[in-house]
């Protein structure tokens, strides 16, 4: 009696689970069988050069392995305002069948937030797939310029060098300006941190801000190293015992609104290599490259890559990241507005 109840309930059981196995396996099919063959862009709203780019040019050689189908993964530079004309692109022109992944400044999905009427997308439907780097972002000038901590900068104007009114160099150089009191002038219109630090050298201005940390130990190890370069304030992220002796910007909360506003402005680094899908990417593509992304971060070979190179792997999976989008477009109001006020050339 209890063997043939057994076998009752077993058999339909065991068809269910063998069903929900085959449509797995249906579904893995479906996605290798579409990318077989096919290029996946990733899209980088920045030049050539930038970390964002090189990021993502380590990430290529290795990801593709991991996507259903094996396709081929390459670099495309979409580069205009700062990352806004990629995001634009993104939104209302980019493939939506999975073959596409773009990554810019994370400033870029707040800009709609902010009210720039040139950013013509929504960052909340974007399909996140993941963070290579929870960034820390710095201040820094050239020897050269005699500045030596953070409270000669609230002391001595200084000329710090920025791209273009959207981009994080400018509004990262504002509001240490303007919220943490130091007196910087901003010089903009430079096409990126590689241009920046072209102008430190030739002593067109004399620092930088918004600068993540791993590019500083990495394209600008020589200058930190020799000490030509000298980091002035950590940004972003939490305090890392590397910079155990330069002053970080909660040291400068005082209070429960200085707490959200600086988080908006400055804690938001910490999605400091972002990478999204379009709207609208079928929901399997969308898993399938998470799923990729991820295994990828953890890859030895990718690792020690990214090693060789200098570049800092500190990865978030896709659905943390799209939380924290949600958590910053849900900021209040007056603190948007101030934030903007303080970060507006």
């Amino acid at each position: 009696m209890n063997r043939i109840l057994t076998l009752l309930v077993a058999g339909p059981l065991a068809a269910v689970l063998i069903a929900n196995v085959a449509t797995g396996a249906a579904r893995a099919d479906a996605i290798a069988d579409f990318y077989k063959g096919k290029t996946v862009s990733v899209v980088v709203g920045h030049e050539a050069g930038t970390g964002f780019d090189i990021y993502s040019r380590v990430m290529i050689r290795h990801m593709g392995k991991y996507i259903p189908g094996n396709p081929t993964m390459i670099v495309q530079n979409m580069v205009g305002a700062s990352g806004v004309v990629a995001g634009n692109w993104l939104q209302s022109v980019a493939p939506r069948d999975g073959t596409v992944m773009a990554t810019f400044a994370q400033t870029v999905p707040l800009e709609p937030l902010f009210g720039n009427q040139q950013a013509r997308y929504d960052a909340a439907k974007f399909l996140w797939i993941g963070n290579m780097e929870s960034s820390l972002a710095v201040c820094g000038v050239t020897r050269a310029s005699g500045i030596e901590s953070f409270a000669d900068l609230q002391q001595r104007e200084t000329l710090m060098g920025s791209t273009g009114p959207t981009g994080p160099l400018v509004k990262s150089s504002l509001a240490v300006k303007n919220v943490l009191g130091a007196k910087l002038k901003v010089i903009s219109g430079y096409k990126g941190s590689a241009d920046v630090k072209l102008a430190m050298s030739r002593g067109e201005v004399a620092g930088i801000c918004g600068l993540p940390w791993s590019t500083v130990k990495s394209f600008w190890r020589q200058e930190l190293e020799s000490g030509e370069f000298r980091p002035l304030i950590q940004l972003s992220g939490e305090k890392t015992p590397e910079l155990a002796n330069i002053p970080h910007y909660t040291d400068f909360i005082k209070t429960a609104e200085d707490r959200q506003l600086f988080g908006l402005l400055f804690g938001v680094q910490a999605l400091g290599r972002v990478y999204a899908s379009p709207p609208e990417t079928p929901a399997d593509r969308i898993a399938a490259l998470r799923k990729a992304f991820i295994e990828t971060m953890r890859d030895k070979d990718f690792l020690a890559d990214a090693e060789k190179t200098g570049i800092d792997i500190i990865p978030m999976e896709g659905e943390p990241v799209a939380k924290m989008w949600t958590e910053f477009a849900s900021t209040p109001p007056d603190i948007v507005a101030r934030a903007k006020a303080v970060t507006t050339p």
